[in-house]
């Protein structure tokens, strides 16, 4: 696979932060199983590490999910659309299998993120280059799909 030109291979780094103004714009959550094993700022009451093994473990109340992009991703989402209770961040790749089967036929809405985020480091340093591909945010459940249509952040497609 080749990079283009607005994409860094330093991308390729599988521990990316959530602006902490995307967070805040959604409203509180309470838990991300997905969570950094350290991080410069909340993304949820409760966090699971990769140390903790977050699919493994029981899910309680709204979830916010940032999986790993790779192919670790689907599991993540097949889990929050078992949960039905969150807003998860993944590539806008709805060609693919995973977004047939967990978005398209799971969740209550789509936002399609304006622009191309600027992820940040896990110490809080903003990264200098973008995501290197469209975003979205998938709601699972009616409070979320609210979240998504006040937030601000980008158009929202309903089921």
């Amino acid at each position: 696979m080749s990079l283009s030109s607005h994409q860094s291979a330093r991308m390729k780094n599988d521990e990316w932060l959530t602006p902490p103004e995307w967070l805040q714009a959604l409203g509180e959550f309470d838990l991300d199983p997905c969570a950094p094993v350290s991080r410069p700022w909340d993304t949820a009451r409760a966090h699971f590490s990769i140390v903790d093994d977050g699919l493994a473990r029981e899910w309680r109340g709204r979830v916010w999910c940032n999986p790993p992009f790779g192919r670790e991703a689907s599991k993540w989402l097949q889990r929050m659309a078992e949960h039905g209770d969150g807003v998860a961040l993944i590539p806008a790749r709805t060609e693919t299998k995973m977004f047939f089967q967990f978005v398209w036929g799971a969740a209550d809405a789509v936002l399609f993120c304006r622009g191309r985020p600027h992820f940040h480091y896990v110490d809080g340093r903003r990264a200098p280059f973008n995501s290197g591909a469209p975003i979205c945010l998938i709601a699972y459940g009616r409070r979320n799909v609210h979240a998504l249509l006040d937030c601000g952040l980008g158009h929202v497609v309903q089921a």
